[in-house]
């Protein structure tokens, strides 16, 4: 039934900022595991459950996520038949409170109502999962359900998911509410921001938001419908990161080094797909020793990298030292330098400070293209 529905994918700001790393692309344009984008991640989902019609919305920094995203072929989207449009707004600033994804529908609300497929599922650019959309979809059709949910049940709420919603359930796994996660307990539903629904609802619901406020966003409506809609919550099983604050990009990445979360996440019969480059294979001299980490291809590697992700064409020179941190693409780390919990952004270069240590709660940041 996934061919009944078309896919959006918010790649707009929420009420969070992820320090550094934020200032120069959006966060579905973070490297992940030294060769994906998170982006790839729902867009797979979709492209992997059947959905060729997808829009992305992208509110701000648009340069990065077009560049990767490109005509959409390698998502393995049919050409003939599909489609992966990028959609823009007018308002370019990302501090704007009108640059928000309602605006961005109703700028683009003729291209969702010329939509030829009675259904839509919308996912975000900020979390890392996996989900077999169709059966979501179909799921949403047997219930007979208004609006299908998507949410995952943690025990951390607490100090993680800061940023993020909650879904409160009644014993029916109906939707009371959408409210923020204010960290009072650890038992949560996080909402996934994901919606399963019918394209007329989804365009009525993004008429009434704006009627009832400037700043609404897609959960502030549905959450004030959920006393006259059937709202209705699917657990989501599996491996789930959200990724609103730099220490969460920073365990989303070094978590993956645990085999079995990798194994949870890629499988053979559910591809991540990507833009893929034509590099060499990562070079390793006699003086380097690399012990549970993900290596990017192009790179030259001297030194000593433990529990690591090292991005593409990445150079790390004899003596030094690369331990539980995330090395992104083009950085240098000179002769000698020792870095630990510690995210070094593009083209950065470590040369004369001999030494940088994070706190695994709180990872240091080098900004892209600088030299320390």
């Amino acid at each position: 039934m996934a061919n009944r529905a078309f896919g959006v994918i918010i790649s707009a700001g929420g009420n969070f900022h992820v320090e550094g790393l934020h200032d120069y692309r959006p966060i579905g344009a973070f490297s992940f595991l030294g060769r994906y984008r998170v982006i790839d991640f729902p867009i797979s989902n979709m492209s992997n459950s059947g959905i060729d019609q997808i829009q992305v919305y992208v509110s701000s920094r648009p340069r990065s996520i077009a560049e990767h995203i490109g005509t959409g072929r390698h998502y393995n989207i049919n050409s003939k038949r599909g489609k992966l449009q990028l959609l823009f707004t007018q308002i370019s600033n990302p501090k704007s409170i009108y640059n928000n994804i309602i605006n961005s529908f109703l700028e683009n609300y003729e291209i969702i109502e010329r939509m030829h497929l009675p259904y839509v599922v919308i996912a975000p650019s900020y979390m890392i999962y996996k989900q077999d959309y169709q059966q979501l979809l179909d799921t949403h059709v047997e219930s007979g359900a208004d609006v299908t949910l998507l949410y995952h049940r943690v025990n951390n709420a607490r100090d993680a998911y800061v940023g993020c919603s909650v879904l409160n359930l009644n014993k029916q796994k109906g939707v009371l509410s959408i409210t923020p996660n204010m960290g009072t307990a650890n038992e949560k539903n996080i909402f996934m921001d994901t919606y399963v629904m019918s394209k007329e609802l989804f365009l009525d619901l993004i008429k009434q938001a704006k009627t009832r406020s400037s700043v609404f966003t897609l959960s502030d409506i549905v959450s004030q419908k959920a006393e006259e809609l059937d709202v209705r919550g699917v657990s989501h099983k599996g491996t789930f990161a959200s990724i609103t604050s730099l220490n969460d990009y920073y365990h989303a990445n070094l978590d993956l080094l645990d085999l079995d979360k990798a194994d949870d996440l890629f499988r053979s019969n559910w591809p991540i797909y990507t833009r893929t480059t034509n590099a060499c294979p990562t070079k390793y001299y006699d003086t380097a020793d690399v012990k549970k980490s993900m290596i990017a291809n192009g790179g030259q590697i001297e030194g000593t990298v433990e529990n690591s992700i090292i991005g593409r064409d990445v150079r790390i020179h004899k003596g030094a030292v690369i331990r539980n941190s995330i090395i992104l693409a083009y950085a240098e780390i000179g002769e000698g330098v020792r870095i630990e919990n510690t995210i070094v952004d593009k083209w950065a270069k470590v040369q004369h400070v001999k030494e940088i240590i994070g706190n695994p709660a709180h990872p240091d940041y080098v900004r892209r293209s600088d030299t320390v």
